[in-house]
């Protein structure tokens, strides 16, 4: 695998589960449906001009979050967590109580998820995704182009695959494990760490609540799991 558009091919999509998030209802997909679903999101986001090079600032720790990390990916986009207010990102995806604290530049589109926005000029994530054709965008996308940014630096397709495939090895990591996040998404590492190797494996991808407990963290500190990779250690 060369690039994360690799974790998004339709033979890998199966009814196992892939992404747990907690809430009040708790969001679950399982492989067919968050392969599915991503794809959606790819092709919404290329509506927004989103391509490669460009930049999409994500917010949150919903499954929203998780789909247009990999939506972004898949189009050769460049992803940031957490971003800051005021971002050169041709869209930002965050919860709509937040959307309206973003300024973009000309061209840039505020994309809120869960409640639909009041801004008449801001995307609803699940409204314009639901709508997308359920395949994978064609596009170039090639090894050492830049997926996610942090701190003034970027990290390639290669490099997150990469360190996803060192963690996989120390953790053990096999289909039906649940990979619980619990450290930070600026993080490069916990993102290769806690989305990308799971997705790797066939595993599953946790975002707890308080009293989760799954097999494997990623944390930066104590943890209830009997295994636990710290992403600010990872070499």
């Amino acid at each position: 695998m060369d690039t994360l558009r690799g974790l998004l091919a339709r033979d890998r999509r199966s009814d196992n589960p892939a992404l747990r998030v907690a809430g009040d209802p708790e969001e679950e997909y399982d492989y067919h449906r968050l392969l599915t679903n991503a794809w959606k999101t790819g092709n919404f986001l290329s509506h927004l001009g989103v391509r490669r090079g460009r930049t999409v600032g994500i917010a949150g720790r919903q499954a929203a979050a998780v789909l247009a990390f990999l939506g972004t990916a898949s189009l050769g986009g460049v992803a940031r967590f957490d971003p800051p207010t005021s971002i050169d990102a041709r869209a930002v995806v965050a919860p709509t109580d937040a959307i309206d604290d973003f300024e973009l530049p000309p061209g840039g589109t505020r994309v809120a998820y869960g409640d639909s926005p009041d801004d008449p000029g801001a995307a609803h994530f699940e409204r314009d995704v639901w709508s997308e054709n359920p395949t994978l965008a064609p596009t170039e996308v090639v090894a050492d182009d830049p997926v996610l940014a942090a701190d003034g630096s970027s990290v390639s397709h290669a490099e997150l695959l990469d360190t996803a495939g060192r963690v996989v090895e120390r953790a053990g990591l096999t289909a039906g494990d649940a990979v619980v996040v619990r450290a930070s998404l600026t993080h490069p590492e916990t993102v290769a760490a806690g989305i990308v190797a799971p997705l790797l494996t066939g595993a599953t991808v946790v975002f707890p609540a308080a009293g989760t407990v799954g097999d494997v963290a990623i944390a930066t500190e104590s943890a209830p799991e009997g295994t636990i990779v710290d992403p600010t250690a990872i070499r």
